[in-house]
């Protein structure tokens, strides 16, 4: 099981509304995330416990340059988010190193799957 993990300060209230269902991921994330695949969607920094909120279904993987992003990519990672220059300035803060517009990421489109158990076995 792969878990995509968030910061708390930055995501917890749009993950757990609902209106977070993309993550933008720094380089080519393809080979580890495919669509189809269930992860698990947790909150918490790393090397710390971390929450986790729902598992989720990869509904698409998309690898590109950060220039190419659509609207509807920078709405789905962020709501608040209105260019890819503010998309720059957020993965600079989180990967804390120089990003420029060419550098490539992977979007990762996921929506959450509501779990159901089951009052007895089927026979």
């Amino acid at each position: 099981m792969f878990a995509l993990n968030f910061y708390t300060e930055l995501y917890g209230d749009a993950l757990r509304k609902g209106r977070k269902t993309a993550t933008v991921r720094l380089g080519d994330k393809s080979s580890k995330y495919q669509t189809g695949q269930l992860v698990w969607i947790t909150l918490g920094q790393r090397y710390s416990r971390r929450i986790k909120v729902c598992t989720a279904i990869i509904d698409d993987v998309d690898v590109k340059r950060i220039v190419d992003l659509s609207p509807r990519d920078l709405m789905r990672e962020n709501p608040e988010l209105r260019d890819a220059d503010e998309l720059v300035e957020l993965l600079i803060r989180i990967y804390d190193r120089p990003i420029g517009p060419s550098d490539v990421v992977t979007v990762i489109h996921f929506s959450p799957v509501e779990e159901y158990g089951f009052e007895s076995p089927i026979l």
